[in-house]
């Protein structure tokens, strides 16, 4: 029986050369020393900051938070004014009606509740500064009050218009803040956070730096956000499909 087994292994090991690198193989395997490499983290299972954000905020908020196609979360003027709560809330269900997504399970995204809590409480002690306000009477994160659209246009030709231009159509300085597609994106919220914090990576001023020692009022802002609002088209798509229609009728 033992001859009968050589030569068994004795014709595999001559007709198939790759039985023999087999059993090296396992042999090798057998006599190693026990694998130390991590096992995998499941997704669920990430709990790491920086790994967290990286996967699912940087894309729009930019690396560390300085900013992208939206707003820089690395601002210690923003992150002063909106409490953790809040900001769990958006990352948690998203903003309807704009390009900010629901993160957690619940509201169907992929992370857990634990994993929006760690980048919520993330970015609160990574890149906030409650001090940047001492001193300051800083406008409450949401209105408190109705705004009013022609007390606002008047306050954005005072605060706004030297980047923005008086009908907010944008200047060497800054961008065009009227623009059909921008307002389309960004919601009542988001152009108030916007007013009051500033875009700093983009060089525009929070509150207090329009007019020097003239800070904005909670109503100016709330004012100047309404005359933002009622320049929203209903239907943002028209004008560039009406632009097109022309176009080819012209050919």
């Amino acid at each position: 029986m033992k001859m009968m087994w050589i030569r068994t292994l004795s014709v595999l090991a001559v007709v198939s050369p790759f039985f023999c690198l087999m059993m090296l193989a396992a042999c090798s395997t057998l006599n190693s020393e026990p694998r130390t490499d991590p096992e995998p983290v499941a997704p669920s299972q990430v709990s790491d900051f920086g790994t967290l954000y990286a996967q699912n905020c940087a894309g729009c908020h930019g690396a560390e938070g300085r900013g992208g196609a939206s707003f820089a979360l690395a601002n210690p003027v923003y992150l002063a004014i909106v409490d953790e709560t809040t900001m769990h809330n958006i990352v948690a269900n998203g903003v309807r009606g704009t390009s900010m997504p629901a993160f957690v399970q619940g509201a169907g995204g992929m992370l857990t509740e634990q994993q929006v809590e760690a980048i919520t409480s993330g970015i609160v002690s990574r890149w906030g500064h409650k001090q940047v306000i001492d001193g300051a009477n800083p406008p409450s994160y949401a209105a408190k009050a109705a705004g009013n659209a022609d007390h606002g246009q008047l306050a954005f030709r005072t605060y706004c218009a030297s980047c923005h231009g008086s009908e907010g159509r944008g200047t060497p300085k800054g961008s065009a803040i009227t623009n059909d597609s921008f307002l389309a994106l960004v919601s009542d919220q988001g152009l108030r956070t916007i007013v009051i914090a500033g875009r700093p990576e983009l060089g525009a001023p929070d509150w207090r730096g329009n007019v020097p020692r003239q800070p904005m009022t909670d109503q100016e802002i709330t004012d100047v956000v309404a005359w933002l609002v009622s320049r929203r088209a209903q239907n943002p798509g028209q004008p560039y499909s009406a632009m097109s229609e022309a176009q080819h009728s012209e050919k």
